[in-house]
């Protein structure tokens, strides 16, 4: 396959593993990352070859989620002329583009299955609410951040998690951008087993993925579709109410604020403008 800068792909027995990269610290999600991550699930949605998807991150953890520095080009203009139709345009096109990538991973026939380790922040959990299955080492931790830095969740996790977590578990996590360890992401439904470490969890994640190659690929791509459809609608008017509702609301003092407060490396301070 081709040689991407974000992730790798390889495949054995009927089963792929794509790795997250970076090449941002911890794996967050630039602008290479976006590009590559929907080519990736076409490719292996048409491969016969594979039958079962293992999705992990490099290094200690999984994502820190939004590349902030490598995407500030995406919230500049947005930012600058805050009253403008042009940047809320175009704000839009992109944050659908965004939403699109994670969509592929949703929509991909393959059942994908994640192993994660340590940090996985925002998009990483918007990444995760769109596969199949979820492992995690007993390191890894989540956040359903973006409450903290100003914004809301807009690439999927309020769209997808009230059917994995339910409703009142996701509102205590998005409202407060509260850390969870894996016992208590075992506990609400988030993931469905915890192992003892990174190579612990990656191998269980390919022993399942291996179970599901070894039956007929069009049935188990059958049930997929069927288990999708309960949802599927639901998931996508909310994917466009929340991109018309953040190209219009997005730009804030707060924004800017916990922007400048991220490249300062200090708590923000909110005042609700």
């Amino acid at each position: 396959m081709t040689d991407w800068q974000a992730f790798t792909v390889e495949t054995k027995d009927h089963v792929a593993q794509v790795t997250l990269t970076g090449p941002g610290k911890g794996n967050a999600m630039g602008p290479d990352f976006w590009r590559e991550l929907p080519e990736i699930f076409q490719e292996l949605d048409t491969d016969a070859e594979v039958r079962a998807i293992v999705l992990t991150g490099s290094g200690k953890h999984f994502s820190y989620g939004l590349d902030l520095p490598a995407m500030a080009g995406t919230f500049g203009p947005l930012m600058a002329d805050r009253a403008q139709a042009a940047p809320r345009t175009e704000f839009l096109v992109e944050l659908r583009k965004m939403q699109a990538a994670v969509t592929a991973v949703a929509d991909c026939r393959k059942p994908v299955i994640a192993a994660i380790s340590g940090w996985c922040i925002g998009g990483g959990l918007d990444l995760i609410a769109a596969v199949d299955i979820r492992y995690a080492s007993a390191d890894a931790k989540f956040s359903l951040r973006e409450a903290r830095v100003a914004i809301v969740a807009d690439i999927g996790s309020l769209q997808r998690l009230p059917g994995i977590i339910g409703e009142g578990q996701l509102r205590e996590l998005a409202y407060t951008g509260k850390d969870i360890d894996a016992a208590r992401a075992e506990k609400i439904g988030l993931v469905s087993d915890v192992f003892e470490d990174q190579e612990a969890v990656l191998d269980a994640a390919h022993a399942t993925a291996r179970e599901i190659a070894v039956n007929p690929p069009l049935v188990v791509q059958g049930v997929k579709d069927v288990l999708d459809q309960r949802n599927k609608d639901e998931v996508a008017a909310g994917l466009r109410y929340v991109s018309a509702w953040n190209s219009a609301f997005l730009p804030s003092e707060d924004l800017a604020e916990a922007l400048k407060a991220v490249f300062e490396k200090r708590a923000p301070e909110f005042k609700g403008r």
